[in-house]
């Protein structure tokens, strides 16, 4: 009998370890879609040049245009709504929020180094750029890993 009982608790200890490494690498996965995701938007908004400038032989980027840029592909690519919640029957369960969008232009001296000392980031740009951290929580798929949240970072210069 006491073997039976053994077998029935190695088994279900067996199994909560198992969906703990399913959900490890199921939060790894989301992650780098997340992070995939960002760098796509942040290319995207750093290749939106300012036509007026750039007839003037300035290269700078055009921040409306880079602002919206940017949420287009975050939104297309992690499938969110304009809000930035997550649409119908998609991975994500909660609305990913935008944490900084700046956009480094001529204005500033290059290379600039651009430093949050809050989210621990330091990045060199050799021309105008894009640089923006988005907040991501995972939905576990089990109660057995605690509940992650990641402020992923991505930066990108113009291309010329």
């Amino acid at each position: 009998m006491y073997k039976l009982l053994l077998l029935v608790l190695m088994t279900s200890l067996f199994m909560s370890l198992y969906a703990l490494q399913t959900d490890e690498e199921v939060a790894m996965h989301a992650l780098f879609q997340g992070k995939h995701a960002l760098n796509d938007a942040v290319h995207a908004a750093a290749q939106m040049s300012d036509p007026d400038q750039l007839a003037r032989g300035v290269h700078a980027i055009d921040e409306p245009r880079a602002q919206s840029a940017a949420m287009h592909y975050l939104q297309a690519n992690l499938r969110l709504n304009g809000a930035n919640d997550p649409l119908p029957g998609t991975f994500w369960r909660s609305r990913v929020e935008v944490v900084l969008f700046k956009v480094v232009n001529q204005g500033e001296t290059f290379p600039y180094t651009y430093r949050n000392e809050a989210y621990d980031y330091t990045v060199t740009l050799d021309r105008p750029g894009v640089i923006m951290f988005i907040r991501l929580a995972y939905p576990r798929t089990y109660a057995i890993l605690q509940p992650i949240t990641w402020t992923v970072k991505s930066s990108a210069e113009m291309v010329f």
